[in-house]
């Protein structure tokens, strides 16, 4: 397309970039969310070139479901994703335990901006700095790419210690991390993951690549979305989902958890390719291919 994306928008709640007359993304950075739906930010709408989004927000099955966010599910016991906490043996509990992840400041970018964060758990102690970037990239006449980094700090005197359902007991239930939730029409939409990996036979497969392919109401397109996992990225284990809902999170706590010491951090990177049409499996592997780290 040849355009530099841009922020078209700046205010106290939202931040929002654009090419051309097309808006990416909305990034709100202090959002009104209830406190039992783990308040942070989140990007929703997300769209195609073609104006075609591709997130869904607040779905009714999973009200702290939010377009594209950075979560964690448990952290030393405390829960950042919101709603209920799964405890071994006993399923979902509602607990006093749903922190919050508040954004204290942005730094801009030529292409994006940096932000930085505070992780407060219910009680109200700050458990971790976050430093994110957001980043749009290789803006093409058919897609365009969110790369997402993120350094998690640990300012406790402890450990802290990343997990999901699946650490603490649930089987194939390790969501946790960057967690896509697509709209309600890309139900029993196509998966297609690197190495000739398919379907929702993926859900706690590793792979470099993986892709979800769904249809859009109302207009006659499909939309592509490829998450590219970074080599750095140590066990990285697919959440994915085409029923009873489209889903797709790149675990970082899928079956193991993750301890973080006292003092030190734990980064994390993604890119996220927003792709108008349906992608088959030449055309992801050539992108893929074409676009290396």
């Amino acid at each position: 397309m040849g355009e530099r994306p841009v922020i078209t928008r700046h205010d106290d709640e939202v931040l929002v970039a654009s090419v051309g007359d097309v808006e990416l993304f909305t990034y709100v950075h202090r959002p009104s969310t209830p406190a039992f739906e783990g308040p942070k930010p989140y990007l929703h709408p997300v769209r195609t070139l073609a104006g075609d989004v591709v997130t869904a927000f607040r779905p009714h099955d999973h009200r702290w479901h939010k377009g594209v966010q950075m979560t964690a599910t448990d952290v030393s016991g405390e829960n950042f994703w919101g709603g209920n906490t799964y405890v071994r043996d006993q399923g979902y509990v509602a607990l006093p335990n749903v922190g919050s992840m508040r954004h204290d400041e942005f730094t801009s970018t030529d292409s994006g901006f940096e932000e930085t964060l505070s992780w407060f758990t219910e009680a109200g102690e700050n458990w971790v700095r976050e430093s994110r970037s957001l980043t749009v990239r290789d803006v093409e006449e058919d897609a365009w790419t969110l790369e997402f980094a993120t350094t998690l700090a640990n300012l406790r005197a402890e450990p802290l210690v990343f997990g999901s359902p699946t650490t603490n007991g649930r089987e194939l239930a390790g969501y946790t991390g960057f967690f896509w939730r697509g709209p309600r029409s890309f139900t029993e939409g196509t998966v297609i993951a690197a190495d000739g990996g398919s379907g929702q036979e993926m859900m706690g497969k590793a792979a470099r690549w993986l892709a979800f392919v769904g249809q859009h109401d109302e207009v006659d397109r499909s939309s592509t979305l490829l998450f590219i996992d970074h080599p750095e990225n140590k066990n990285t284990h697919w959440f994915v989902r085409s029923t009873p809902f489209a889903a797709v999170n790149p675990s970082f706590a899928f079956f193991d958890t993750v301890e973080v010491a006292a003092g030190e951090s734990l980064s994390l990177r993604y890119r996220l390719v927003v792709a108008c049409g349906e992608w088959d499996r030449e055309h992801l592997e050539s992108y893929v291919e074409a676009h290396p780290w």
